[in-house]
């Protein structure tokens, strides 16, 4: 009898730590994959505190109290400069979802180079309106036939 219960028991730590393993690999895959830090739009001052807490998934308060912290007992100026470097260089978050590769493509060559993707842009819209000027050429021809 003996010997079966501690098996069980070593069953159910397995089965604990392959739990804690799995929530462990899925927090390595959100912060080693496609995701990104961006500044926030709501944040209060250039939104790096709410970009970092939204990045990782804590509470905006606790990353505030925390930089507030570390800016008092540094001597202001490194973390100041710090946060100030990182709200001009961090991206603003997209206003809507990104929602495949493409989007997230466009939205860092925008980001990037804004010029660019006004010509892509561009490009895109003149696609179109060639498209619709050969269908107004074929619908208003005399050869169509309703």
């Amino acid at each position: 009898m003996r010997y079966h219960h501690k098996r069980r028991h070593h069953a159910a730590g397995f089965g604990r730590g392959k739990s804690t393993y799995r929530r462990f690999r899925d927090r390595f895959d959100d912060i080693t994959g496609d995701r990104r830090i961006y500044r926030s739009r709501r944040g209060i001052l250039f939104g790096v505190c709410r970009g970092l807490a939204e990045y990782f998934g804590l509470s905006v308060f606790w990353v505030r109290i925390a930089v507030l912290l570390v800016f008092v007992f540094t001597g202001f100026w490194p973390i100041g400069v710090i946060y100030i470097i990182a709200g001009l260089i961090l991206k603003p978050a997209p206003v809507v979802p990104l929602q495949n590769p493409a989007d997230q493509e466009f939205y860092e060559s925008y980001t990037s180079s804004r010029e660019s993707a006004i010509q892509r842009i561009k490009r895109k819209f003149d696609n179109i309106d060639q498209r619709i000027r050969r269908m107004e050429h074929t619908v208003t021809s005399r050869d169509f036939d309703l």
